[in-house]
């Protein structure tokens, strides 16, 4: 028997998931090409839009239905075969018309790549946006493999858009990146200095502009946490430290778009992509907590 769950982000009845009305909008891009170890973010999207059709909707901590905002999916991007270039090309014109209508732009990944094409989208409405980025990665590579356009070079990619960057969580970078963060002074707040720094939560805070876009790679998160992800290292964040963050920014910044990105299901296994979907719900209650 087929479910009567609507298919979208939450199973939303129609009344809250009419993109004329609705506040939030949720564009998933099944893309991977420049995935260097475990494949398989392609199926991100399509695993988190499942798994959230079990969150309760009803948010416990923030105390409210925040989906009665109104939460439109919209149709999955399809990828485009000529390579990572041209896909941002086609991540940037798929995200500007709902920025152009005052939607809050929630990216479902696919690989982290995608990211730049998103901010570049949202920047033309913020001059003085900054990134909020939760990773075990730099990113900051010039290029990597041969294309400028890796998911290992995408903060790379954003800093050249004049969109400045704070890196939390991060704990694997390369020499040339090290080298990059000394010179630019970029703000990088280790998982270590998480853990051991009762003062880094302010301390990240400080250093963003007052219009944030979230970018969260799954692999932030410790893999006893997030397994299903392509590059997990281990040592890092927890669900109380991402989501005591994400509130401290919604209350001292605004948050004016986001994605999760690099969730790599593992079945039978559903913990990351239930995580994701819970994380996207709770950030959509704390934006909604801003007004």
């Amino acid at each position: 028997m087929a479910s009567s769950t609507p298919d979208n982000f939450l199973g939303l009845g129609r009344r809250h998931c009419d993109y004329r009305t609705a506040r939030f909008a949720v564009l998933p891009v099944p893309y991977e090409a420049t995935t260097t170890f475990a494949p398989g973010t392609r199926d991100g999207p399509r695993a988190i839009l499942t798994a959230s059709q079990q969150v309760e909707l009803y948010d416990e901590e923030l105390r409210r239905e925040s989906f009665r905002a109104g939460i439109a999916t919209l149709e999955a991007l399809e990828p485009d075969a000529r390579g990572p270039a041209e896909m941002l090309t086609r991540v940037h014109a798929a995200a500007r018309p709902i920025v152009r209508d005052s939607k809050f732009l929630i990216g479902l990944g696919g690989e982290h790549s995608l990211t730049s094409g998103l901010v570049r989208a949202v920047k033309a409405g913020y001059r003085d946006l900054s990134v909020l980025q939760v990773d075990a990665h730099a990113d900051l590579r010039d290029e990597y493999q041969g294309t400028p356009w890796s998911h290992a070079c995408v903060m790379r990619r954003i800093h050249e858009l004049g969109v400045p960057a704070v890196g939390v969580g991060i704990r694997n970078y390369s020499a040339e990146e090290a080298r990059f963060i000394r010179r630019a002074d970029k703000p990088i707040f280790s998982a270590r200095c998480c853990r051991e720094s009762p003062a880094w939560i302010e301390e990240v805070v400080a250093q963003l502009t007052q219009h944030v876009y979230v970018t969260i790679d799954i692999d932030g998160f410790d893999p006893a946490y997030a397994p299903g992800t392509g590059t997990p290292e281990p040592g890092g964040l927890d669900w109380y430290q991402v989501a005591d963050l994400l509130a401290a920014v919604a209350r001292r910044r605004r948050i004016v778009a986001a994605d999760v990105m690099e969730v790599r299901p593992l079945p039978p296994s559903t913990v990351t992509e239930f995580l994701a979907a819970k994380l996207v719900y709770r950030l959509i209650g704390l934006v909604c907590s801003q007004q």
